[in-house]
């Protein structure tokens, strides 16, 4: 069982930069791919980022290529979303989760989910 817990999110200025971060249980992070999600209002849940379970490799969705960057550090057992140019379309509510399994993951058939933490971009 893998418990994650989201943190970081806020309001912030288009252009502006936040810093996510997720925290998880358990002695056994380091198996797991992690993944980050977003859901906007009235919108469907949609892929954001991955990465595998060593830290280095990482994809992500076309929206958010070269100005978001995952990271993982797994002393800590924390994995980390770097958002910078933020824009008002990434408003939404971001979940971390996580896979057994040593690859990249893009679907949404993750294991376990955090409670998410809200991101508003004004204009």
């Amino acid at each position: 069982q893998v418990q994650l817990v989201e943190s970081g999110g806020g309001l912030v200025q288009a252009g502006g930069s936040l810093r996510l971060s997720c925290a998880a249980s358990g002695r056994t992070f380091s198996s797991y791919a992690m993944g980050w999600f977003r859901q906007a209002p009235g919108k469907e849940r949609e892929f954001v980022a991955s990465i595998d379970r060593s830290g280095t490799s990482t994809y992500y969705v076309g929206s958010v290529k070269g100005r978001f960057t995952a990271s993982r550090d797994n002393a800590k057992n924390t994995v980390y979303l770097q958002m910078n140019s933020l824009k008002p379309e990434d408003t939404a509510v971001y979940y971390c989760a996580a896979k057994s399994g040593g690859g990249i993951y893009v679907g949404q058939t993750y294991d376990y989910w955090g409670q998410g933490t809200q991101v508003t971009v004004s204009s």
